[in-house]
């Protein structure tokens, strides 16, 4: 006895709703997935992580053959990332010469209160790179007006990248000092 054949299935084309819907949910999952990295989600622990209990009688300590102290870590990231993201939500910024000024001119930090000023900074900025990104208003493949080419995405990526690198320099840091949390 011979089977009879059954017309194969197609899919339904796709309909404009259907298409924008699914460009919608793309955007939605790109957004999640940069704010995860910004945030610090992956392979790594999140930048508050390193400064937390950083002692504070070691803010401007060189340890071993390492290259910078916690205070030149945290300022140059801090310095970094306000001019990412100025860049990326004001065309009148200009930003500081570089490489002089991305670093604190001195290793460590003229007191306590310029520390914790640094790390509120530092979050401050971070949470307004995220808040940029998650806005649905936010086009993260338009090219910035005032800019050469880049993008609310490439800014963000490199943004989260600069943060991972100095994240890696300062978790050093605080081990060759004795001061991370190896448990």
């Amino acid at each position: 006895m011979k089977k009879k054949k059954t017309p194969k299935k197609t899919a339904k084309p796709k309909t404009r709703k259907t298409a924008s819907k699914s460009r919608g949910h793309a955007d939605h999952e790109l957004r999640e997935q940069v704010v995860y990295l910004l945030k610090g989600g992956g392979a790594h622990v999140h930048f508050m992580d390193a400064l937390d209990d950083f002692p504070s009688g070691k803010y401007g300590t060189f340890a071993n053959s390492l290259p910078h102290t916690g205070w030149q870590l945290l300022e140059h990231t801090r310095l970094a990332q306000w001019d990412i993201l100025e860049f990326s939500r004001n065309p009148k910024h200009v930003s500081p010469p570089f490489p002089a000024g991305y670093w604190p001119k001195t290793p460590i930090p003229a007191d306590e209160k310029a520390w914790q000023e640094s790390v509120a900074a530092f979050q401050r900025d971070l949470q307004d790179m995220v808040r940029l990104v998650q806005d649905p208003k936010t086009d993260l493949f338009r090219k910035i007006p005032h800019g050469q080419g880049q993008s609310i995405l490439r800014e963000a990526l490199v943004l989260a990248d600069h943060n991972a690198y100095h994240l890696g320099q300062l978790v050093d840091l605080r081990r060759a000092l004795g001061a991370w949390p190896e448990n």
